[in-house]
């Protein structure tokens, strides 16, 4: 029904190990059993879900020309080069927010781990499977 990470995407008919079936993919909505009623839903979904997909794609698109060259500067408190607590996805989000009037998915942020050092980095975002943006990200001691 979904993509699975080192399982399969959605669509595909794979075999796995009973109880991972029962116990985490069934009760998360990630697959079902492959039965021909069952095959035949997930084929109507899948459909469904491609119509859906490609208007996403536009969407994301669209938001890649908007913040393609954008720059956005977060405001820290910090000492000689370290920052006093941390950048997160949540923050970056907010700042693009502010300067852009956009919502982000904070989820699509592809954030390894949190920023914790003043810089300029190179976030990608992830609206859509296909579209990658490149968020510019510009991290500065605040002067108060």
């Amino acid at each position: 029904m979904e993509p699975v990470d080192n399982l399969g995407d959605a669509g595909d008919l794979v075999k796995v190990r009973p109880g991972y079936a029962r116990n985490f993919l069934i009760p998360q909505g990630l697959a079902l059993p492959a039965t021909s009623a069952n095959q035949k839903e997930l084929q109507a979904r899948l459909s469904q879900r491609a119509k859906q997909l490609s208007e996403r794609k536009g969407d994301a698109e669209r938001l890649r020309e908007l913040l393609g060259d954008a720059s956005v500067e977060i405001k820290v408190k910090a000492g000689e080069e370290r920052i006093y607590g941390s950048v997160g996805s949540r923050d970056i989000a907010a700042a693009l927010h502010a300067a852009f009037d956009v919502e982000l998915d904070r989820r699509k942020i592809e954030l390894r781990e949190p920023i914790k050092m003043l810089g300029e980095y190179v976030i990608p975002y992830r609206p859509h499977p296909e579209v990658t943006i490149d968020l510019k990200l510009n991290v500065v001691a605040d002067a108060s």
